[in-house]
């Protein structure tokens, strides 16, 4: 006799979600969680004022429905991302304002970033999200890298350093490290890139009040006992009876299993019988991406009242992504700026010091002196996490899809797939994940009954 229905290996937003339709639907479930927390890739801090900051994952936007269901149905609020004001971006040693859809740039390389702009949705709404690798010439846009489709394409520096700077945004990796039928799929994924990029009507448009840890903390503490935590599960045994996952000190039998770990961890797992060659490959090929997120907290939201919107950019600079991040109330004003790629795999090697002179001075140069004085500055190197080893997500390379591919969310006898990497919408965010632990639940469902 199993312990249980249904074992789900990860407490973040996809084992949480699969568990909550599990039980919802009668079946018994256990959660085992490696972390002293549960909340996966979504993580809550506050600042020494005690404001509450997102370490992790944290805004959402509209057609994201599983998502902003789930905030509903958990009792949160949501609250628009600050954009009103003009942006800055910094490119060629300037620093420039803007108020229109140009991020300042000159006018030739604008019409050029419009140019590669509309051939990429052309090229992304050819995309099959369902099975990527069916993609009509499916083979010749996965055989190039995205960054090799760039400079195929244009021969404008500047256009191609903004591209270079909204992959990394993406993605926290470069644009030479991931396949173009990887980016387009992404983008098919997200509805656009348009969406994916902007605050206002895109993927960055609002936040929930309190952080969206609290999605993964209300649905434990639907779950109860069901969830323990503390537990690294560290083997995998399947038969034609069932599932044990094995953790030191213990272990759990169920009929099923929901693996819910970016892919990067579920393949360091140990499988009984061992994987298919093809699921083990593409645990290979997808690692995560590397990202130092930074919140840096003043007493008040000073580029407010200078105009600006706290957005900046930069063509120039490691920290080149910031966004107003204060909260509703505006009773501190907060930003909050990411190193990513490259530039958080060279900051790995600085100390936290060095880390906060690389962030002020970026910061001092869009914003002024004002910005070199927080009363507080919190950083999170989600590479050093061991038991995430990197964010926002996994990503493929260049022949990884079509080669491995129909292996990312196929189950593999009694094992089921769950995490936003495997989702076919929203792939890579909060709402994926949602939606890619409901799936896998129907999965388990559909063969108990």
């Amino acid at each position: 006799m199993n312990d249980v229905d249904v074992v789900v290996v990860g407490a973040g937003i996809a084992g949480l979600s699969a568990a909550r339709a599990l039980t919802a639907a009668g079946k018994t479930v256990t959660v085992l969680e490696a972390r002293d927390r549960v909340a996966g890739r979504t993580f809550g801090g506050f600042l020494s004022n005690g404001v509450p900051v997102e370490l992790g994952g944290q805004w959402v936007g509209p057609t994201q429905d599983a998502v902003l269901e789930l905030i509903d149905e958990l009792g949160l609020e949501t609250f628009p991302t600050y954009a009103e004001g003009d942006g800055v971006m910094a490119y060629g040693g300037d620093v420039v304002r803007y108020d229109d859809p140009t991020y300042g740039l000159p006018s030739s390389s604008v019409a050029e970033v419009a140019r590669l702009w509309m051939m990429i949705e052309e090229l992304a709404s050819t995309i099959n999200i369902t099975a990527p690798w069916e993609t009509e010439n499916a083979d010749e846009l996965d055989r190039s890298t995205l960054d090799q489709w760039l400079t195929s394409n244009t021969a404008d520096p500047t256009a191609l350093q903004f591209f270079r700077l909204q992959v990394p945004a993406l993605f926290s990796a470069e644009a030479a490290e991931l396949s173009l039928l990887h980016f387009l799929f992404y983008i098919k994924s997200g509805t656009s890139l348009q969406v994916l990029v902007d605050v206002e009507g895109g993927a960055q448009e609002r936040r929930v009040v309190g952080g969206t840890h609290q999605l993964s903390e209300r649905m434990a503490a639907e779950l109860g006992e069901r969830v323990r935590l503390e537990t690294v599960v560290h083997t995998i045994t399947q038969d034609d009876s069932g599932v044990v996952a094995a953790y030191e000190g213990g272990e759990v039998s169920a009929g099923y299993a929901v693996i819910a770990l970016p892919p990067t961890l579920a393949g360091r797992l140990h499988y009984s019988p061992p994987l298919p060659a093809s699921r083990d490959s593409l645990t290979q090929q997808m690692p995560a991406g590397s990202v130092i997120k930074f919140h840096i907290a003043y007493a008040e939201p000073f580029w407010r009242h200078e105009g600006l919107s706290g957005a900046a950019f930069s063509l120039d600079d490691a920290f080149n992504v910031v966004f107003d991040n204060s909260p509703p109330d505006a009773s501190c004003g907060i930003l909050v700026g990411f190193l990513e790629g490259i530039h958080a795999r060279r900051a790995a090697s600085l100390d936290a010091d060095e880390r906060r002179e690389l962030v002020l001075s970026a910061l001092v140069k869009y914003f002024g002196p004002k910005a070199a004085n927080p009363f507080d500055l919190v950083q999170q190197d989600w590479n050093a996490e061991e038991f995430t080893r990197g964010c926002y997500g996994g990503r493929l390379g260049a022949g990884a899809w079509t080669s491995y591919g129909p292996a990312l969310a196929a189950p593999v006898g009694r094992l089921h797939w769950a995490g936003a990497e495997t989702s076919e919408v929203w792939n890579g965010y909060m709402d994926g994940a949602v939606r890619s632990g409901r799936r896998a639940a129907h999965e388990i469902l559909t063969q108990l009954d």
